[in-house]
């Protein structure tokens, strides 16, 4: 029996967020696709390597609010990618993030490079077209802020004192994401931010 190749990442993607990388076997996935091992072993050599091929599926089909298809303006994208980012992070099951760290280590560290690479183009695209739109600063540095809004994602992520529901919140989200437009900003980008802030944040 023959399976789509993206029938088959989406299904051990939704068994991972479930239960978790280290409790999902070869022998579960076979079972809940319906074929056997001898198939499944047709499309990946072992685990590692259908774990590699799940997570980097993950990140290849996240939507890009960067995108020239859409018609919004950097304040707006930035705004999505925000969302993005959180919703990302509120969807994760730990253990599989806890899982991939400790037993698939290469892995993990190949991933966190691409999604670290990932936020950083994205943010570096948003400066450069909000500088162009006039609704940032001209003399902001990209290099530097792309970095500290990494950093700054990553700590609230890992921080213990801040409790997981507070930090996915809408309201969390919008004073954020307010502070960090407000620093970037041109006087144009300002005003833009307070004429559209509750269509802007009536985002779901």
């Amino acid at each position: 029996m023959e399976i789509n190749n993206n029938i088959l990442l989406n299904k051990v993607k939704e068994l991972y967020n479930k239960y978790g990388i280290r409790s999902v076997s070869m022998d579960d996935v076979a079972h809940e696709l319906g074929i056997s091992k001898k198939t499944l072993y047709q499309y990946v050599r072992d685990k590692n390597e259908l774990v590699e091929k799940v997570v980097l599926y993950e990140i290849d089909t996240k939507r890009d609010f960067t995108d020239e298809k859409y018609s919004r303006n950097a304040i707006e994208d930035l705004f999505h990618l925000n969302v993005m980012i959180i919703e990302t992070i509120k969807n994760t099951n730990p253990s599989k993030m806890y899982d991939l760290q400790k037993y698939h280590p290469q892995i993990y560290e190949k991933v966190s490079e691409l999604r670290k690479k990932r936020i950083l183009d994205s943010m570096k695209q948003n400066f450069r077209k909000g500088m162009k739109e006039g609704l940032y600063r001209s003399d902001l540095d990209e290099d530097v802020l792309s970095k500290m809004y990494v950093l700054r994602m990553g700590h609230l992520s890992h921080e213990n004192d801040i409790d997981m529901y507070e930090f996915t919140s809408s309201a969390f989200i919008n004073e954020v994401f307010k502070y960090h437009i407000r620093g970037i900003a041109s006087k144009k980008g300002i005003e833009f931010l307070e004429n559209n802030m509750d269509e802007l944040f009536s985002v779901k």
